[in-house]
């Protein structure tokens, strides 16, 4: 049984969305007392600096963008001005999703959600509900990431939001990947490209060529995914778009690796990870450092592979990502195997799949739980080789019959 990529599905190219309208809307009337358009135009400053400060990606003007949208967020308070409060809070859901701090980002949106349906604010409304479903997306709970990207797609229709809608197509098409399910990952895909190129949103149009590719990738065509994430690269540099640069060149290593082209991988993952570092994707940094790990496994350095296994997986821990950590553990399960340490190799699986446990419980449609299971089947089938390996180590521990339990297990979940 070969190593699992973490990397493919967690380097999938999620949309968020943004708040469209001026935030000025809704401000003070000019006949209340000077002191309240004082206080509102001092908020507007602050989060058009929060802005300003936001879009040059690096960690540190993010965390001034954060200072600046906090100030205009007190002070929309102050000023009882609805409309900024939302776009503060939804700017601030953005960025603490960028840095890694999903629960903070939840917060946030979910906040803002009631503001800006209060306000009538649909778009606002449509790029919230979809930003959530991008979180629990990057959380693993696809289920509940679903929900509300079907919440907001006939939203987007509804109020003629072409590039909105075409993102939330997209961002379905990354669910159905991630639950292995390529052509119909593929479908939605192909409807949010040519979104993409009418609206002429360059940036966009590379995200959903990127998941294009992806599907290629993982249907085997790897000359194909690499013309097309070489394609992407272009375009994300050409827009000065980071974070999508750092996640095509993680691919691009991807498909070097299928390709058996490993110090070409490891080439690519090492222009990406400081990339992502220095924008604050704590997450991808997880899965970058994940696949130099893969790298380096693939290169028969089993140790060397640990040592990056073991610098992914507090990360995963840390930013809550559940499916990216049973993706590591299982990875480290893996190499203690290869290295013959068999018990700490049962003890990673089997924390692995406790995750993975969990994570399938909180569908409740049978067939995408029949569907993600499917997609991670291997994690039982390596615990089952651990076991048989154990067994003839000793043979009277009944780690034969742990081996036995687990294949009923994998039958009745396939079957279920």
């Amino acid at each position: 049984m070969s190593d699992r990529y973490q990397g493919l599905g967690l380097a999938l190219l999620v949309s968020l969305g943004v708040v469209v309208g001026g935030a000025t809307a809704g401000m003070a009337n000019p006949v209340q007392p000077v002191i309240a358009q004082a206080t509102a135009d001092e908020a507007q400053q602050a989060f058009n600096e929060g802005m300003r400060l936001s879009a040059k990606q690096d960690k540190e003007s993010l965390r001034g963008a954060i200072d600046q949208f906090e100030k205009a967020l007190k002070l929309s308070r102050q000023n009882q001005n609805q409309n900024l409060q939302a776009l503060a809070l939804f700017s601030l859901a953005g960025i603490h999703a960028k840095l890694g701090n999903p629960q903070k980002a939840l917060e946030h949106y979910n906040q803002a959600l009631p503001i800006l349906r209060g306000v009538g604010n649909r778009s606002g409304e449509t790029a919230t509900l979809n930003n959530i479903g991008g979180v629990y997306s990057a959380l693993g709970k696809t289920q509940k990431a679903l929900e509300f990207y079907n919440e907001a797609l006939p939203i987007r229709r509804a109020v003629g939001d072409r590039s909105g809608e075409a993102i939330t197509l997209n961002n379905i098409g990354i669910i159905y990947s991630n639950l292995g399910e390529k052509q119909k990952a593929l479908e939605f895909y192909s409807q949010a490209l040519p979104i993409h190129q009418a609206v002429g949103d360059r940036s966009e149009e590379a995200t959903t060529l990127a998941n294009i590719g992806s599907v290629y990738f993982n249907l085997g065509e790897k000359q194909k995914a690499l013309e097309t994430y070489n394609q992407v690269l272009s375009i994300f540099r050409a827009v000065g778009n980071r974070s999508g640069e750092a996640t095509t060149l993680n691919n691009i290593g991807l498909v070097y690796s299928a390709l058996g082209e490993k110090q070409k991988a490891l080439e690519f993952y090492n222009q990406a990870l400081p990339i992502r570092r220095a924008v604050g994707d704590r997450s991808g940094e997880a899965t970058t450092l994940n696949n130099i790990g893969l790298a380096y496994s693939n290169l028969g350095e089993k140790q060397k592979a640990l040592e990056f296994y073991n610098q992914a997986l507090p990360i995963d821990r840390a930013v809550g990502n559940r499916s990216g950590e049973a993706s590591v553990l299982f990875n480290i399960a893996v190499a203690n195997k290869s290295l013959n340490e068999l018990t700490q190799s049962l003890q990673n699986i089997n924390a692995a799949i406790a995750i993975i446990e969990t994570l399938r419980s909180e569908f409740n449609n049978n067939a995408l739980k029949t569907s993600y299971f499917k997609s991670v089947q291997d994690y039982y089938e390596i615990k089952i080789d651990i076991l048989m390996r154990l067994h003839r180590q000793q043979p009277t521990q009944d780690y034969d019959a742990a081996a036995l339990e687990t294949a009923d297990q994998i039958r009745a979940r396939v079957l279920r």
